[in-house]
């Protein structure tokens, strides 16, 4: 019971910077969509997951791979996974750019395989970037390894299926299904093809709603800084102009109402007296 316990222990110190390294990743690039976003750009980002595999997968993989136990943390690069969702094939080399251009200053990239360009005979399409980052623990800085996965929300569909179906038969996958697999796997490539050709339209209407979404928080925000400023009269007109035309299409109505709130804003008047001096 004792030795059980005492190697629980070890794998939960084993696999806690590797945790701490998925959360911190995951805020980094979580990040950077939302700077896009407030900025009313368009996010090659659509999501971010991020997983720590799991002991009994590790110790399954390793023993696969011939890899000794000792030697698990330099010789295992995805125990720490992070995937990264895109819209469109073009953003998946975007967010490449964005990650090579960190290369040296918080991560550091090992290699890349790009799965796209160089599809497997399975079908299976992604990008992969392998890096080492560092973790500051209890016990001081960890560098480990991490993979990162780019792909398409096409691309991953196919790929969570393939996965599914490899747990279920192992190295046996029916020949029917192997082919299955291959064709529904260029089906979604032809998905992603035919979104790339109406990608422009796609991207325009997206900014355009997270154009007004920034502009209608900006709106509620400063209504209420006007409450808090005691302009409780004020705030209150400014709500029912508001209340009328939120749900209009009106983009210029609601820039010209937010223009007006703040004017009445005591910081935005102390800039603006600034400015004429």
């Amino acid at each position: 019971m004792g030795c059980a316990m005492n190697r629980i222990r070890q794998w939960k110190k084993l696999l806690l910077p590797y945790e701490q390294a998925v959360e911190e990743l995951k805020v980094k690039f979580k990040a950077i969509r939302k700077e896009y976003r407030d900025m009313s750009e368009y996010s090659p980002i659509e999501f971010v997951t991020g997983r720590v595999k799991k002991i009994s997968s590790i110790i399954e993989k390793s023993h696969r791979n011939g890899i000794n136990e000792e030697r698990i943390e330099e010789e295992m690069e995805d125990i720490a996974g992070i995937r990264i969702m895109c819209q469109f094939q073009d953003d998946i080399y975007s967010v490449v750019k964005i990650i090579r251009e960190r290369d040296g200053r918080d991560l550091q990239i090992v290699y890349e395989k790009d799965y796209i360009h160089n599809k497997k005979d399975s079908g299976y399409k992604s990008y992969h970037m392998i890096i080492k980052y560092p973790v500051q623990t209890a016990y001081g800085e960890r560098e480990i390894l991490a993979e990162i996965q780019i792909r398409t929300l096409a691309m991953n569909f196919w790929a969570t299926i393939e996965h599914s179906l490899n747990y279920k038969y192992k190295e046996k996958m029916p020949e029917n299904i192997k082919l299955r697999l291959r064709a529904s796997a260029e089906a979604a490539a032809r998905l992603d093809d035919e979104m790339c050709e109406i990608r422009n339209e796609i991207i325009k209407a997206q900014l355009l709603f997270e154009e007004k979404s920034n502009i209608i928080r900006d709106i509620v925000d400063s209504i209420r800084m006007l409450q808090s400023t005691g302009k409780q009269d004020v705030a209150m007109a400014f709500q029912d102009d508001f209340d009328e035309i939120v749900n209009s299409n009106d983009q210029e109505a609601l820039e010209r109402l937010l223009n007006r709130i703040k004017d009445e804003l005591p910081t935005y008047q102390l800039f603006s007296n600034d400015s004429n001096k």
